[in-house]
């Protein structure tokens, strides 16, 4: 069942690394490895929330899903959408950009050198939004209950992620901004952080509004179709459950991609603290997504959903770590390997915390109290 399910993810993460180490060196494997496991964490909430919307859908649909959503999601968002980025910062066509890539890689690094303040900023406050939103918000599981649960009260004031996200980009053009790092030295990028800044907080409520959007046009269709279910089983017709088709699975089709591409946006951004380099982004990314999507499948085919309950609190305080690096990398350089570290250094330590919470729920053999939740590290 595994080796089904996951094949092409291990071949193509064996193949991907090989080509890699052979292409570029070491660094260039330990790099991509690093935003492998990066994405597959950040992504593994969106494994199980697709799970859980994936299998409402027909046979037919979840193909599509998996086929032509693979594409999407790997050559779209995770190719495509880093040279857009890269292109549109350096003010450069996308297709110069990858040629720069690919021959002038010494002109090219100056380039995105010179367009990071305007990277990091519209990143960092992406990624800081998505972070907010999560600890702001009340949950019932808690990992770090002692932090948790006092930042879930404030979280109860309206828009307050909102101010407090505009509020550290302003301290951050005012200092970090103020003497950013260029190929040429270090000059005032504070306008520059600002207008990005802001426009990485109107790209996050857009994204969220369009997620919102398809998330009430499905509701409507699902009630829809289960007014039609009604009526039929009323007039004695035979209902079979084959999974939503027509137009409320076209919206569900819509709203997965949407959700996808709302969760690739950490993963893209959050790459960009750990390196510039194009290719290994897209080589790393594409083989993380192959994770998630097989990661979703085998969710759907077992009809469960993951057990480890912190990894998703674990990958959101990773989100929040890389949105700090990326403003402080405005000014003052970090090196890549210890950025990819921080990441996976909070998966790890939520993946065990979920693993002692499990032993210890069969031990007592009931049910967890989560409004008491500790960390347990």
């Amino acid at each position: 069942m595994i080796l089904k399910t996951f094949g092409w993810s291990f071949a193509i993460t064996a193949a991907g690394l090989a080509f890699a180490a052979w292409q570029w060196g070491w660094e260039a494997f330990g790099i991509v490895l690093i935003l492998s496991i990066l994405e597959i964490s950040l992504s593994f909430d969106n494994a199980v929330v697709n799970a859980g919307i994936l299998k409402k859908m027909n046979a037919f649909w979840q193909k599509i899903f998996l086929t032509i959503g693979i594409l999407i999601a790997v050559f779209g968002m995770r190719l495509v959408f880093p040279v857009a980025i890269v292109a549109i910062s350096a003010k450069v066509g996308p297709i110069e950009a990858v040629q720069l890539a690919l021959d002038k890689p010494e002109q090219y690094e100056a380039l995105v050198t010179d367009a990071h303040p305007a990277i990091a900023a519209f990143g960092g406050m992406f990624l800081l939004m998505i972070f907010l939103d999560f600890i702001l918000e009340d949950r019932d599981i808690k990992w770090l209950a002692w932090l948790e649960r006092p930042l879930a009260k404030l979280g109860k004031v309206d828009m307050l992620s909102v101010c407090v996200a505009l509020v550290i980009l302003l301290i951050t053009a005012m200092t970090f901004a103020t003497n950013a790092h260029t190929s040429t030295g270090y000059e005032d990028k504070s306008a520059t952080v600002l207008l990005s800044g802001v426009a990485g907080l109107v790209t996050y409520l857009v994204v969220n509004g369009l997620s919102s959007f398809f998330e009430n046009k499905l509701e409507e269709e699902e009630e829809r179709e289960h007014e039609e279910e009604e009526k039929a089983k009323a007039e004695g017709k035979q209902v079979s459950a084959v999974g939503l088709a027509g137009k409320a699975a076209f919206f569900l089709f819509l709203y997965l991609e949407v959700l996808d591409a709302s969760f690739s946006f950490d993963g893209v951004i959050g790459a960009f603290a750990i390196t510039n380099h194009i290719f290994w982004m897209a080589l790393g990314l594409g083989i993380g997504a192959m994770y998630v999507r097989s990661l979703t499948v085998y969710l759907v085919r077992q009809g469960t959903l993951d057990d480890y309950v912190y990894l998703e609190h674990g990958a959101h305080y990773a989100i929040g770590a890389l949105a700090a690096i990326l403003l402080i990398t405005i000014e003052h350089e970090i090196h890549e390997i210890i950025t990819g570290l921080v990441g996976i250094v909070l998966i790890a330590a939520s993946f065990w915390s979920s693993v002692v919470r499990n032993k210890r729920v069969a031990a007592e053999g009931g049910e967890d109290s989560q409004d008491k939740t500790t960390v347990h590290v």
